[in-house]
């Protein structure tokens, strides 16, 4: 083993970091990096440690065995990747607007990204040669009225040959169905062109420039079946004028909405991402 991450939700409770802290350095590990939060409303406990392992006296495989009883004592909900493990497998889905797709397949080639990406699904045939340039598999699966169904049972096909486990929907303008949202829950992320909870929907740059707003944003969430209402992985936001057109917004927006997606995209790869209930823990 070299470097490895712990991830560690459960009830809080007096005594949780000394005893990982004392199992993991029992084991000849060392703690790099500690992440730690106390929520005082629910009552839990969220942890992430960054531990290098390379003097580590046992395998993964007997780490888990053995950390065993403390997760049970502390009624753990827990998971130890290690750095050897299989990287995890992106299929990333993109409708017409290449700005987000464009900017990870860029940050994935240069090494920002921990992930393999697997394939690239779309409804439309724009960004097949980029896409095929890069090196990657292209499916081109057309999503109308009558064949809605059809379509994501093909989508879930690919996913499941593909190996992937994580969805990326890189403006991927259709509602994902509600039994995929469940099958990969924690595991479908979504950018929104808004900064959520407002302008939920169509054409959201154009519902905030009627409205007048001085400040506009783009919002990175995990999907669930209730639209544009799943927990919230990142934001940010720019400030607008009266000057601004609401093409500018849309504009203004794109730059926001693929940094916005990227650090979100690459906090899941690194375990800092930990759900509670629709809110989420964030070791950025």
């Amino acid at each position: 083993m070299s470097f490895c991450r712990l991830v560690v939700t459960c009830p809080d409770r007096l005594g949780i970091v000394a005893r990982v802290s004392s199992f993991i350095a029992d084991k000849g590990g060392s703690i790099t990096e500690a992440n730690q939060h106390s929520d005082l409303e629910s009552g839990r406990f969220f942890m992430r440690y960054e531990v290098d392992a390379r003097a580590m006296t046992v395998d993964s495989a007997t780490f888990r065995r053995d950390f065993e009883p403390i997760a049970d004592a502390f009624e753990m909900q827990w998971r130890w990747r290690d750095g050897e493990e299989r990287r995890r497998r992106l299929m990333i889905l993109v409708s017409k607007e290449s700005h987000c797709l464009v900017d990870l397949l860029y940050r994935w080639t240069a090494g920002e990204l921990e992930c393999d990406i697997v394939g690239v699904i779309s409804n439309h045939e724009e960004m097949r040669s980029l896409v095929e340039w890069h090196g990657l598999d292209w499916h081109h699966v057309p999503v109308g009225g009558e064949n809605r169904d059809e379509a994501f049972a093909a989508i879930e096909r690919l996913v499941e040959e593909s190996g992937a486990d994580t969805l990326v929907l890189a403006r991927y303008m259709q509602i994902i169905p509600p039994a995929l949202c469940r099958r990969y829950s924690g595991r479908i992320i979504n950018i929104h062109h808004s900064f959520l909870p407002s302008f939920a929907g169509a054409r959201p740059y154009h519902q905030a420039h009627e409205r007048g707003v001085k400040l506009i944003g783009a919002t990175c969430h995990y999907v669930t079946e209730d639209l544009d209402a799943g927990p919230i992985i990142e934001q940010d936001i720019q400030r607008v004028t009266h000057c601004h057109t609401a093409g500018d917004l849309v504009r203004l927006g794109r730059d926001i909405e693929k940094a916005v997606l990227a650090r979100g995209v690459r906090w899941h790869l690194q375990d800092r991402v930990l759900i509670d209930g629709n809110r989420t823990v964030v070791f950025a």
